[in-house]
């Protein structure tokens, strides 16, 4: 198939757009309703399919054509909204029992291909030195265009001790790579806490948002006093894993009035999450680090530490991932798995759309990239520790009074 034909056919899909998102047709004869444009859209559709069997260069697979513009319709909504033919359902029930064990990799969709989010630190996929942004082609030889994110991520599960193989490209390098990993059962490393300009700066990385994780944060966050603790520094670098209600737990730790964040769709009710007096624990001045590889729950805590004025947000650009989906089963055993709902900072900013951007934007160190393109003289310890983004949220935290 050409790619103009291919461009055609995601045409097409518009015909069917409003089938789906306006729950049927409404009711008939009023001028101007749902029903007049999609009886209208539905027409175009079925004009250009008979123009396309009849004059396209060679007799087209119309099943196919219509495949095809399935995925492009649900591939355009978002990285989260995909169709899935009577196969390829069958085979994401088969994998749903597979088995737990993961290699360490947060993944999402971009450019059509299944793309790297972050690493879990102590991690196959870390150890193995797969990074951010890596781009994977192909997992056990099925390519991942188009594939569906959730399809990716229950290829990447499965039982500890079977490997998973990959082929990878960086942005850095124009040749792919492969690589095998052997899956595991990932238990986060422990948080990180450290003490900076004379113990006054608390330093915090969970590396996962799980209830637990926050549940030990908040620990922390209490006994600041009596370890002579007055500033706060997050750093939500690399945090993918957890689940949003934790993210909207741990922001009201740190706001104690408000909106917090917010959830949105057209057929699921509308959930405002407001502060609680009682699960606020600190007033101290806040700096978040945030980078792409920062997901989900992490970005809820930014967005409402942000959006509120709580503090400073720090870093890079934040990856966008904050949506609620729903399968729905087709009557010819195909299915949809459709996004019903987003998350929205206080200020009504869609994650899943817009992203987190800090309002301090400090790239990663260009030691950090010379580093691992091994570029850096092995004797210069000193540049193999310098962290701009750290040492930005130190400095703005140091002129902070407690």
């Amino acid at each position: 198939m050409s790619r103009t034909f291919k461009h055609v056919v995601l045409g097409l899909a518009a015909g069917i757009v409003l089938v789906i998102f306006l729950g049927g047709f409404g009711p008939a004869g009023v001028s101007g309703a749902p029903a007049d444009n999609a009886y209208k859209q539905m027409g175009v559709y079925e004009e250009v399919l008979q123009k396309i069997q009849a004059d396209y260069v060679t007799v087209p697979n119309l099943h196919e054509v219509t495949t095809g513009a399935l995925h492009g319709l649900l591939d355009s909504l978002d990285s989260d909204s995909a169709y899935l033919t009577p196969t390829e359902y069958k085979e994401y029930l088969a994998r749903e029992n597979e088995g737990d064990a993961q290699v360490g990799l947060i993944v999402s969709e971009r450019g059509g291909y299944s793309t790297v989010v972050s690493v879990v630190p102590g991690s196959p996929a870390a150890k193995d030195d797969i990074r951010d942004g890596d781009v994977i082609l192909s997992i056990d030889g099925k390519s991942t265009y188009e594939m569906s994110v959730a399809m990716v991520r229950l290829l990447l599960q499965g039982k500890p001790g079977t490997e998973v193989h990959f082929q990878l490209i960086r942005p850095q390098r124009i040749a792919p790579y492969k690589i095998t990993l052997t899956r595991v059962i990932e238990i986060p490393p422990p948080m990180t806490v450290e003490e900076y300009d004379k113990s006054s700066i608390l330093y915090i990385k969970p590396y996962a948002l799980t209830a637990n994780r926050v549940n030990e944060m908040i620990a922390r966050l209490k006994a600041m006093k009596q370890n002579g603790n007055t500033k706060v520094l997050l750093d939500l670098r690399d945090v993918a894993q957890g689940q949003e209600d934790e993210g909207v737990r741990l922001a009201n730790a740190f706001l104690s009035s408000g909106t917090l964040a917010s959830l949105h769709g057209q057929t699921i009710p509308t959930k405002v999450f407001t502060a609680k007096a009682a699960d606020f624990v600190t007033s101290a001045p806040l700096v978040v680090l945030v980078n792409h590889g920062t997901s989900g729950a992490a970005e809820i805590v930014a967005g409402a530490v942000l959006d509120r004025k709580r503090g400073d947000v720090v870093g890079d650009v934040t990856f966008g991932e904050g949506a609620v989906t729903k399968t729905f089963q087709l009557p010819d055993g195909a299915a949809m798995i459709l996004t019903v709902g987003k998350y929205e900072t206080p200020s009504g900013t869609k994650i899943e759309d817009s992203s987190i951007t800090p309002n301090y934007l400090v790239n990663e160190s260009i030691n950090h990239y010379l580093a691992e393109e091994g570029e850096l003289p092995n004797n210069d310890q000193k540049g193999l520790q310098t962290d701009d983004q750290l040492n930005k949220a130190l400095s703005l935290l140091k002129a902070k009074s407690a």
